[in-house]
């Protein structure tokens, strides 16, 4: 079964992602509705947080405590990283918040880079020639782990992927009161201009709210009859 996919996404009312005082709270609030099983996320999204390498012992302690409930129901976390350049692995692995780090691999990812992967105890899933095919790895997740609802916490670029694979169903959006502007894409959807409006991908609007700072939050449903 393929799982259910959410882009949830924090930005400016002009869409982009960079320069934009995201109010982090109310993000993982909303984002803590969604109910996700996992979070999917691209490299360039892990390389570029800052992942502590020392946790601290409240954390430590309450990672352990979620270890030892017979049934742990923290996410797990999937990155899609197929050219290996991941390399904090452990450090990942030791965040509380996931109870579990999974790498989506191809058939490119270097045989070296999967054999490090299970020395430090990361999961891999190995779909695709070239790059990951995300259709295979996330039915993979759901076969191998009972994932049913994956929360996609990433940039422009693999978003811009899924909706044009037509893997999304789902769109929450935290439009905060901000304009960027700029040339450079750094929106929320970042993929090749179509040729044609057949591309344009048709959304429903769920619901609406206003939050906090003037924070406006709708959720769409993606019209896709592809997924089923």
């Amino acid at each position: 079964m393929f799982p259910h996919v959410i882009l949830h996404i924090g930005m400016s009312l002009d869409g982009r992602l960079d320069w934009v005082s995201i109010d982090q709270g109310l993000y993982y609030e909303i984002a803590a509705r969604l109910a996700p099983d996992a979070i999917l996320s691209g490299s360039n999204t892990i390389l570029a947080a800052d992942i502590p390498e020392e946790i601290p012992e409240e954390y430590r302690e309450m990672a352990a405590e979620m270890e030892s409930q017979p049934d742990d129901t923290r996410q797990l976390l999937a990155v899609v990283d197929s050219q290996g350049r991941i390399r904090n692995w452990p450090a990942i692995r030791q965040q509380p918040w996931w109870r579990q780090a999974i790498a989506l691999c191809s058939a490119v990812t270097p045989k070296r880079y999967l054999e490090d992967l299970r020395d430090v105890g990361v999961e891999t899933i190995v779909a695709g020639d070239e790059r990951v095919d995300l259709r295979t790895a996330l039915e993979e997740m759901n076969a191998r782990y009972g994932v049913e609802t994956i929360r996609v916490d990433s940039g422009g670029i693999l978003n811009g992927v899924l909706l044009r694979e037509g893997l999304v169903q789902q769109i929450s959006t935290l439009i905060h009161p901000q304009l960027v502007g700029g040339s450079s894409p750094r929106s929320m959807f970042v993929a090749p201009d179509l040729q044609s409006k057949e591309g344009v991908i048709p959304l429903r609007l769920k619901d609406f709210q206003r939050l906090s700072e003037d924070v406006i939050w709708l959720n769409f449903d993606v019209i896709n009859d592809e997924i089923k």
